[in-house]
């Protein structure tokens, strides 16, 4: 399926606008008019991009801004932006390896892989009780790799097990919160805040995330302490990249309150969601997360000549299709209950 627009709400097919209920712009930042005016204003003021390294003896203070932006945000300490959150992801792996122990958990993104070995099939709640009984195991030092949500399958992860880490080991926690920044949290501020609470003092917490998601930036970015900031910025990772467009920064920084309505706005239409399909039992969901998966592979043929679902092999070409609806923050009452009918003439028929 091709379309030479970008979609939001609703996208456009062969000439035929469908509701678009898939992608990961959850608060459809990409097309909220003050996101793009602001962008606008940052293009006035620092073009289209810089073509320079932020080593350089000329620094834009934008940076800077934006990543102290994210520490208030996230409430991490420190923060580093990186021009994409793959960049993000090996930079910071590459930096910590440096022969200990890697403990990865299912469906950990490639990003954060050492190489293809690091791929660990299964999911999330059953491997806690393996690495339990492992890192009890371990000696010296042992690095720890999650993610902070499935975005796939629309499983929560609890992270109440690292209070439990043993403390006789040196342990650093990494979690991809791509997609939960902006989303997950009572002020969609993702993860780190509240894992950072439950962590022993032995265990250092790092956490690395896409800002193209949720935020709407084409840019990954690495929380962590300043000591961990500081070592990356020597890394040719950082020094040899290309940075984020300054513009998009400068946005990002000006949108808090963008941000939080269309946080609230994605909570209304999520519950509502919810209360249209609960009763079908034919989606795995949870709290407020705009992510909704279906075993029934076939609701997105059903559908199509309305809405366009998430529908594709995972996590290779031969496996079998994840099908989710992804609700987004454009979306109206309207739109969903367009789709929430479906869904129910669906679930009468396979009953």
């Amino acid at each position: 399926m091709k379309t030479n627009s970008l979609p939001g709400r609703t996208i456009i097919v062969d000439g035929n606008e469908r509701l678009y209920f898939s992608g990961t712009s959850y608060l459809g930042i990409s097309k909220n008019i003050v996101f793009q005016e602001l962008l606008r204003e940052g293009f006035g003021q620092y073009g289209t991009g810089y073509s320079s390294s932020r080593s350089s003896n000329v620094q834009l203070a934008v940076y800077e801004e934006a990543e102290n932006w994210l520490c208030d945000f996230t409430g991490a300490a420190s923060a580093l932006t990186f021009s994409s959150g793959y960049l993000a992801g090996q930079a910071l792996i590459r930096s910590l390896d440096h022969g200990q122990r890697f403990l990865y958990a299912p469906q950990t993104h490639p990003a954060l892989w050492r190489n293809e070995k690091d791929s660990i099939s299964g999911m999330f709640k059953a491997w806690i009780p393996h690495l339990e009984s492992k890192v009890g195991y371990e000696t010296g030092e042992v690095v720890i790799v999650a993610n902070s949500v499935d975005p796939l399958y629309a499983n929560p992860h609890s992270f109440d097990w690292v209070a439990h880490l043993p403390d006789h080991l040196q342990i650093t926690l990494v979690i991809d919160d791509s997609h939960g920044l902006g989303v997950l949290g009572e002020l969609g501020n993702g993860v780190y805040a509240s894992v950072r609470q439950r962590i022993p003092a032995n265990v250092s917490l790092i956490v690395v995330s896409s800002l193209g998601k949720a935020l709407g930036v084409p840019g990954g970015v690495v929380l962590g302490d300043s000591a961990l900031t500081q070592r990356l910025r020597k890394s040719p990772f950082f020094t040899g990249a290309s940075p984020i467009a300054p513009a998009y920064l400068y946005a990002m920084t000006q949108s808090g309150k963008v941000y939080t309505s269309l946080q609230d706005q994605l909570r209304q239409n999520v519950h509502y969601f919810q209360s249209l399909i609960q009763e079908t039992s034919l989606f795995q969901y949870f709290g407020a997360y705009p992510v909704f998966y279906t075993p029934n592979n076939d609701l997105c043929k059903v559908v199509e000549k309305q809405c366009i679902l998430s529908s594709f092999p995972y996590p290779d070409p031969d496996s079998e299709p994840i099908t989710r609806v992804v609700v987004n923050a454009l979306h109206t009452k309207e739109d969903l209950d367009t789709l929430g009918q479906l869904v129910q003439e669906y679930a009468v028929v396979q009953s």
